[in-house]
């Protein structure tokens, strides 16, 4: 479950545009752009121009859709960015301001899937991307179908599969993702993509990577801000880092630290007894802790419950019997910060020494580095 939640597919599933960069911060014609629409089916009402700053839409314009269908956006712009065009909150297309004169047509029934821009250099990128995406959203839902019905029809044995099955689907698009943003290393949108859809935690390198190259290429873009500070807050739990150590109350109430566990192989496991998929993966994490706790590895379970109450029943009634601590103190929690968790569950393992060396591994993954490190 994530604290905030940035609805990255809404964001980049629409054409983008540009021609003549604006890039100007002297407040000259060459900041202004004008966005010029034609709709079919739509000869009135409003339609709404808003702006992606950092993690959130802000509005910026309300234009009237003439009897013809037309309508018009003009502003000002220091920096290409991504803007939002939407009739209401369902039914919205997306766009860069990266042109002086952008031309959209669309027909009403769906922004989304129906629109064009005209003169774009970032069209083909968008595009690239939006088909990645749409192709795991479309997968991912099948295997979501099978994955109930066997969860339903109690076939445990095929759970696993369609898991790993899931995860592999995950890796290969993934991958495309990254092949698209490594080509287009001077693009907001990449810059975009990066921040959004890449997961720093398990793809540090290659953020931090293309982090460098749109500090060169866009170091003035807000995603490019946004990127950097992100990764260096990251950089201290990066796979390879020393794990900063964790010291909190244990459900009887003496502090228990992580370096205590050193000259063993460690999963800290970040939860709450209120997280659904945490709940459900704890009969997996529960049965490799039993099958690997007498031969060096341990658990740190670290909650982010505020319920002290909630929390306990939830050790018990999963049959957790690990190590656990919590301040009880939700998304506040002093760890969380410390390791910048902004979705759980979250896992990191750490060797002997206490060095991080995997991050959220799940499932048939975690059972694999298991099974590696204790031959």
């Amino acid at each position: 479950m994530k604290k905030n939640v940035l609805v990255a597919f809404l964001f980049l599933t629409a054409a983008f545009s540009g021609c003549n960069k604006i890039g100007s911060k002297n407040g000259t014609q060459e900041d202004s752009f004008t966005i010029k629409g034609k709709l079919q089916n739509q000869t009135s009402g409003n339609i709404y121009l808003s702006e992606l700053g950092e993690q959130q839409f802000v509005f910026r314009d309300t234009a009237e859709v003439k009897s013809d269908g037309s309508f018009e956006f003009t502003g000002k712009a220091d920096d290409p960015g991504i803007y939002r065009i939407s009739l209401n909150d369902q039914n919205m297309m997306l766009l860069v301001v990266d042109t002086q004169r952008i031309e959209v047509t669309a027909d009403a029934k769906d922004l989304r899937k129906t629109n064009t821009v005209q003169g774009s250099k970032e069209s083909e990128n968008l595009k690239r991307i939006e088909a990645v995406l749409t192709s795991m959203q479309e997968a991912g839902a099948k295997l979501e179908k099978r994955f109930v019905a066997a969860q339903t029809a109690g076939q445990e044995d095929s759970l696993a599969g369609l898991q790993q099955k899931f995860m592999d689907l995950q890796k290969a698009n993934n991958q495309r993702l990254k092949n698209i943003i490594r080509s287009k290393s001077n693009s907001v949108v990449s810059a975009f993509a990066t921040l959004s859809l890449i997961n720093p935690d398990e793809e540090f390198a290659f953020a931090d990577s293309m982090a460098t190259a749109f500090n060169k290429t866009i170091p003035d873009s807000k995603f490019t801000r946004a990127l950097t500070t992100k990764l260096s807050t990251l950089r201290t739990v990066a796979v390879g880092q020393q794990a900063p150590d964790i010291s909190l109350p244990a459900p009887d109430g003496k502090s228990v630290s992580l370096s205590s566990l050193r000259g063993k192989y460690v999963l800290v496991d970040f939860w709450a007894s209120w997280c659904g998929p945490c709940r459900q993966e704890n009969p997996n994490v529960v049965r490799m802790y039993n099958q690997y706790k007498d031969k060096g590895f341990e658990i740190f379970g670290v909650s982010l419950d505020e319920s002290r109450d909630k929390w306990l029943k939830a050790i018990d009634a999963d049959k957790l019997t690990w190590p656990h601590v919590s301040d009880l103190k939700g998304w506040e929690s002093s760890a969380a910060k410390l390791y910048n968790i902004q979705a759980i569950p979250q896992t990191l393992l750490l060797d002997k020494e206490g060095k991080i060396i995997a991050k959220n591994l799940r499932g048939p993954s975690l059972e694999e580095k298991l099974a590696s490190l204790m031959k």
